[in-house]
């Protein structure tokens, strides 16, 4: 599985931005899609995670609320839209991808990363 995500930019505290990772393989729907983010100096940490079925997704508490992840199968592509940004949002988004049933939060699970997109949320 290849992975491109797209999307990010800047917006201003409050508003919103919406994410895409676009996946290649035919086997996309075997896997586990997740969000996770790492500004400067900072871990990568887990935001969101959407199982093949898109039922029940997993948030990281500082985002549960005001973001919202869903995918199409058909389309191969998982989605992250953020609204409510606030400016500790502000980091490096990446889609990750784990041939599994269950979201995990912890990034060395993950097989396969798309490359990145910045978002900065500014005050």
């Amino acid at each position: 599985v290849q992975l491109q995500a797209s999307g990010g930019g800047l917006a201003q505290a409050g508003g919103s931005l919406r994410l895409s990772c676009a996946a290649t393989g035919r086997t996309f729907g075997n896997y586990v899609i997740s969000w996770f983010r790492q500004a400067p100096g900072q871990e990568r940490e887990f935001v969101a995670g959407i199982g093949w079925s898109g039922d029940n997704p997993t948030y990281s508490d500082s985002v549960k609320g005001r973001f919202t992840i869903s995918r199409d199968n058909f389309e191969k592509t998982v989605s992250l839209s953020m609204d409510s940004l606030k400016p500790e949002d502000t980091a490096v988004y990446y889609c990750a991808a784990l041939n599994s049933w269950l979201v995990r939060t912890t990034p060395h699970y993950y097989e396969y990363w798309g490359q990145g997109t910045q978002v900065t949320v500014s005050s």
